[in-house]
């Protein structure tokens, strides 16, 4: 994407009040649709009992909505500059808010995965052109970083909130409630953008980069489908390991397409550009770290811990409201102190509350305030990285090549939750059920069919209405759970600091001067 000089009309049309009401509805646009990634994860017990889902369903379930996503982000970036911003705003929120409605209304997991899909790709429509709309009316470098510390509030919010949103939901009314909420939503930032967005385009954008796509999508969907049906297979079946090396035979595909092609869909070339580099990787890590901890959360508190969805909210909030707080905070200190001090910071607390909640969480634990504490710093460490780290993917590059920058920071956004899902979830996936068949099939368990422990290991949801007729599955089901979460958020915690290590080596400090900028 590409960032134009607006028309004499168009720079009418952004003066401050103009622009305050633009930077409100791009927000409540990437709010909407990063609600959606997370709102759903409350309901995953529901869904589970009522739609008889597995593990991997749900799994599906919360990824094909961020595959999509971040599959497509890229090229729908490109194709919203070149046919205009406001029109694929609008666009991709009807689709968006349509199939919201429809995924209400449907009655098996292979439906509403399929709309999960559906919700994803709107998504990536509506996502990178937020941040484009941002590039074209905020130019000031001051009055830019303090939009996107906005727009990262949003974006923050929208994440942690979806939990809390949904546990509210689910307080008084079924899972297609979480559904139904997002249709006015959608409906009214539409009507928003027709009021507030001015129109802009760069018809000169190039034709899109169909190779480079087809490539790049089946790249991503092997991999993750390799990742979530790994404990199915088995991590060392042939499928498996195919799997693995047939994604990384189409990612090497891709980088040799992009680097002959003369407009490819993403510079790789940019990569060899450590801070860049470095940015795009925090903020890969700190989706990961959200994204998977949150799949594993929702799910820990209302059934091993037997919290109700708003309970299992609440206790979340701490993390939504750090995030807002810290993602401004963040956007402010970076141009004073650098962007290296504010990102390893943030990645350091990042993993210390993971590390602190595998050193501490029990299922006996009643006291909020084994939670509580880690869940403040994990908001602040996510903030102090989100907003800091794009505007680095934004400052490395020349003003002319920011919608670059601003589509990759997208992708990395996506690819980070695809991947923390799909890596954490398969990662408990199997610890769970290895650690519950041990408790279950062994001397002096309950005395279990084959059929019915094999679908206890499949599905957390069952084996916890399982507990309900048998009372000794209830404790072999918190173990099992409380072995996967602890390793998953040991997982999790180390990739932090290792992020950590590698943003001090490589992110730029306080007097690095982008390029055609005058520094601070």
């Amino acid at each position: 994407m590409t960032v134009t000089a607006d028309p004499p009309a168009a720079r009418r049309t952004t003066a401050a009040p103009r622009k305050a009401l633009v930077l409100v509805t791009v927000c409540l646009a990437a709010l909407t649709i990063n609600l959606d990634t997370t709102i759903v994860n409350v309901a995953l017990p529901s869904l589970a009992v009522e739609l008889d889902a597995s593990t991997r369903e749900l799994l599906w379930i919360v990824d094909g909505y961020n595959l999509a996503f971040a599959a497509l982000v890229l090229a729908m970036g490109s194709l919203s500059d070149r046919f205009g911003r406001r029109p694929s705003l609008v666009l991709g929120l009807a689709v968006f808010t349509l199939a919201s409605g429809i995924a209400a209304l449907v009655d098996s997991s292979g439906a509403l995965i399929a709309l999960r899909f559906v919700m994803g790709a709107a998504a990536a429509l509506i996502f990178p052109t937020t941040l484009s709309v941002i590039a074209n009316t905020f130019r000031d470098r001051r009055e830019r970083a303090a939009a996107l510390g906005a727009w990262g509030a949003a974006v923050g919010l929208g994440v942690a909130l979806g939990p809390v949103a949904g546990g509210a939901l689910l307080e008084h009314f079924s899972w297609h409630s979480v559904f139904w909420a997002l249709v006015p939503v959608g409906l009214v930032t539409i009507g928003m953008t027709l009021a507030f967005v001015p129109e802009s385009r760069d018809p000169s954008v190039p034709a899109l980069d169909r190779p480079g796509l087809l490539v790049s999508v089946g790249a991503l969907g092997l991999l993750t489908w390799t990742i979530i049906e790994a404990p199915e297979h088995g991590w060392a079946s042939a499928a498996t390991l195919l799997g693995f090396a047939g994604a990384a035979v189409l990612v090497a595909v891709f980088v040799v397409l992009e680097r002959r092609v003369a407009h490819p869909m993403l510079d790789v070339t940019l990569f060899a550009d450590r801070r860049f580099s470095a940015a795009c990787g925090a903020v890969t890590v700190a989706f990961f770290s959200l994204f998977g901890f949150i799949f594993l959360i929702t799910q820990y508190f209302q059934l091993a811990r037997d919290y109700s969805p708003l309970g299992t909210g609440a206790r979340i909030l701490p993390v939504a409201i750090c995030i807002a707080i810290a993602s401004v905070a963040g956007g402010a200190l970076a141009p004073r102190v650098g962007t290296k001090a504010v990102v390893t910071t943030g990645l350091v607390l990042l993993g210390s509350s993971f590390l602190w909640i595998s050193a501490v969480v029990e299922i006996d634990t009643s006291s909020p305030a084994v939670i509580v504490p880690q869940m403040v710093l994990m908001g602040l460490g996510l903030g102090l990285i989100s907003t800091p780290a794009t505007e680095s993917i934004l400052q490395v590059l020349p003003p002319a090549r920011a919608g670059v920058g601003s589509a990759v920071n997208d992708a990395t956004r996506e690819l980070g939750g695809t991947l923390g899902v799909a890596v954490i979830g398969s990662l408990f996936s199997s610890l769970y059920a290895d650690e519950l068949g041990r408790l279950l099939g062994g001397a002096g368990g309950p005395g279990l069919d084959d059929a019915t422990l094999a679908a206890a290991e499949e599905s957390v949801g069952y084996a916890h209405e399982l507990s309900g007729q048998l009372p000794a599955v209830l404790p072999a089901l918190q173990e099992a759970f409380l072995r996967g979460l602890e390793a998953g958020t040991l997982t999790i915690g180390s990739l932090c600091l290792v992020g950590a290590l590698a943003a001090l080596v490589a992110l730029p400090g306080r007097r690095f001067v982008p390029p055609g900028g005058s520094g601070e």
